[in-house]
Parts: structure tokens; C-alpha cells; sequence
């Protein structure tokens, strides 16, 4: 038996309080992981009974953890860059997109004050489940005029031009804002005429609905196509592609019809065009930090990412980390920012320790040297 005269709430307060830095207190406290763990069973469970605090409704957005407002930062930590048609700098990190408001005010807020105002968000995901939540933040925030919005759409089966504009109408109102600064389709569909897709984007940027717009997974060929088509027409063409690009080679499409851009013809064309790649899976998915030969637990892993090659790339980016006083995982995102062609790397932190840990990348400087030689080139 414990005596206590102090309330329970504040034990609890005292207890994380004295014990934070060293990440777990003594006996009888809970394990942290139980502490999480229950705190999201809890989570479920409310969602299961439809429980909603007044703070969780869609008219009102989670507050900053400090209970103060954003701050702007002062020295940002994430560098930025500027892409053509779009008026303000934009992230070289673009934060991924969460359906879960009380995860997402706490990743959007640090990574916010970080530095961080290209946001990545698509109708695809949930029918707008994370179109909602981030125009909530925005909303709340009020920092829809410093903020870059990365809106996505036509997803196969739902990839044709009227689809598209569809999708585009009610991600924007999910958002609450007229306007997308990039739109990027998440797929291509051949049996469509490019010229379809180029004239469809167009109407939406004369409208004002979109500033600049590219494809994800697309082929190097069919984004020739379309740019040849656009400058025929007077037309603005893909001002950016978002494919996969890792220091890891993607053995096996991630998902079917997922293409990466880093086979020599296409990096040159990005290169020589300098056609911003907003990056997916930049880090391999988690290739770096979990990728084990002899664990074979994550099958999508596995599939995707799981060769001699690349752990033949993991074993020196480990290395060359240990040189560097940072991680493999640090190494990775450092490659391709450093790409001869602007790079603006998509992340997902599932938690505020994964969104620190992968900031470091931003400080570390490869010569072409150690570039080659961590893609085996040398």
C-alpha cells in the first residue's frame, strides 16, 4: 500500500516530471509503454462509442501542447526552397498527412516551429479524412497565407479527368481554402489521351484552383508527353513528379503501380530540367532503421526493399553515419536532399521523437565521393 495525500492527478503530473529525462519511473508507476498503450486503447475504445470531447469536433482544432499560439521560427531548422509559380519558400521536408487531429496538432505544430509549411494531404486518403483535419490545423492556426499546400488526387479506379476535378473540388472545400499551391495526381492512366489531363489542370489554374500541378508515378515518357503537348498548346505543363527516391534501390513496387525516378535517364531529365521530385518513401520506409536480414516480420519491407544491394548500401550508410555522429536513417534523407535536382522530401512521423530524430539529416554535408560510394558506385 502507497500513502499519499496529494491528488492522484498530481502524483501522476510529479512522478513524469521527476522521472522525464531517464524515460521510465520505479515501480509502481506503469512501463511508459503501458502508459501509451492504454492511452490508446482508450482512444479506440471512445471511437468505438462515438465519444467526441468538445475539443475534438470539427469546428475546433486540438490546442498547442504549451497552450500558447504557433510561434513563427525565428532560425529555422528545415531549410527551404522555391519552387516555380508558387509564392512563398516551401520546405525542403514536406509533412505527411494524419486523419488523427490530436497526433496531427502536436507533428504539425513542432514541425511548424521547425520550420516546416509544405504540408502533403489527398482526397484518396479517407475520402478526405486528412484534407479536413489539416485545413482544421490551418484554420486554427490562422497560417493558410505562410503555409504550402500539397493536395493529391485521381487515384486509380478514380483517375480520369472529370474524377479528378471532382476530387479537387472537395478536397479544397475539406481544406477551407479556394486554392492548392501544387496539385499531383497519384497515378497516370494510359487509356487517357495526356492531353486530357494537361487541359483539365489548366482549366483549374486559369480558375485559380491550383498553382502548380504534377504526377506521381508517372513515367519519364508520359511527362515528356505531356510537357510536349503543353508547350504545343501555350499550356503550363508538370511544373513537378512525385516519385519514390531512396539511397535504397525499391526492389518491388511498395504498391502497384508505384514507380521510382531514379534510373540514370530520368535523374538526368530532373537534373538538366530541374523539375522539383516531391519524394515518397525517401527513407525507404523504415529500411534503415529496421532492415535486418535475418528479421523477415515486416512482409511489405521485405517485398519492397529487402536485397544484397541494399544492405550492402545500409552497412556504409551505417558506417559513414558512425563518421558523422548521426544515424543510417539521417544518411539516407541526406542523400537525396542532395541530389542535383530539387528534392522536397515527404516524411511521416507517427510520433514527436521520430519527427526529431529525423531533422539531424538537414545538418549533414556528403561529397560526391561518399554519394557514389554509399550507392555502391565506387
Amino acid at each position: 500500500v502507497v500513502e499519499e495525500s496529494r491528488p492522484l492527478y498530481a502524483v501522476e503530473a510529479d512522478t513524469v516530471a521527476e522521472h522525464l529525462e531517464k524515460r521510465q519511473a520505479a515501480s509502481p508507476a506503469m512501463t511508459w509503454d503501458d502508459s501509451l498503450g492504454q492511452a490508446r486503447t482508450l482512444d479506440r475504445w471512445r471511437q468505438a462509442i462515438g465519444l467526441v470531447y468538445p475539443n475534438e469536433k470539427p469546428e475546433t482544432f486540438p490546442p498547442h501542447v504549451l497552450r500558447r499560439p504557433l510561434a513563427k521560427p525565428v532560425r529555422p531548422t528545415i531549410p527551404s526552397g522555391r519552387i516555380e509559380k508558387i509564392d512563398k519558400p516551401v520546405s525542403r521536408l514536406v509533412m505527411g498527412a494524419y486523419g488523427d487531429a490530436n497526433l496531427a496538432a502536436v507533428l504539425f505544430d513542432a514541425f511548424y516551429e521547425a520550420g516546416g509549411n509544405a504540408f502533403d494531404t489527398s482526397w484518396w486518403y479517407g475520402q478526405g479524412a486528412t484534407d479536413k483535419v489539416l485545413g482544421r490545423w490551418i484554420k486554427a492556426r490562422g497560417v493558410r497565407k505562410e503555409t504550402v499546400i500539397l493536395a493529391k488526387g485521381a487515384h486509380t479506379p478514380g483517375c480520369y479527368p472529370k474524377e479528378l476535378t471532382r476530387q479537387l473540388l472537395a478536397s479544397l472545400e475539406f481544406l477551407q481554402t479556394d486554392y492548392a499551391d501544387m496539385y499531383i495526381m497519384h497515378r497516370d492512366n494510359l487509356e487517357i489521351p495526356v492531353g486530357e489531363f494537361v487541359d483539365v489542370l489548366n482549366e483549374h489554374v486559369r480558375a485559380g484552383r491550383i498553382r502548380v500541378f504534377g504526377g506521381s508515378n508517372w513515367t519519364l515518357a508520359r511527362l515528356i508527353e505531356a510537357n510536349e503537348y503543353a508547350a504545343k498548346k501555350g499550356l503550363q505543363g508538370f511544373g513537378s513528379v512525385s516519385n519514390n527516391f531512396s539511397l535504397a534501390r525499391m526492389v518491388n513496387p511498395v504498391w502497384d503501380g508505384c514507380i521510382a525516378a531514379k534510373d540514370a535517364p530520368f535523374v538526368e531529365w530532373l537534373a538538366r530540367t530541374q523539375t522539383p521530385l516531391m519524394v515518397w518513401s525517401s527513407q525507404a520506409r523504415g529500411f534503415f532503421v529496421r532492415g535486418k536480414p535475418e528479421d523477415t516480420s515486416d512482409r511489405e519491407l521485405v517485398h519492397a526493399w529487402y536485397s544484397e544491394d541494399n544492405f550492402e548500401r545500409l552497412r556504409r550508410a551505417t558506417e559513414l553515419g558512425r563518421k558523422k555522429g548521426v544515424t543510417a536513417n539521417n544518411i539516407a534523407l541526406a542523400y537525396v536532399l542532395a541530389q542535383p535536382f530539387p528534392a522536397y522530401c515527404l516524411i511521416g512521423p507517427q510520433k514527436l521523437s521520430e519527427l526529431r530524430t529525423t531533422l539531424p539529416a538537414l545538418t549533414v554535408q556528403l561529397t560526391p565521393e561518399e554519394m557514389r560510394w554509399l550507392n555502391l558506385e565506387t
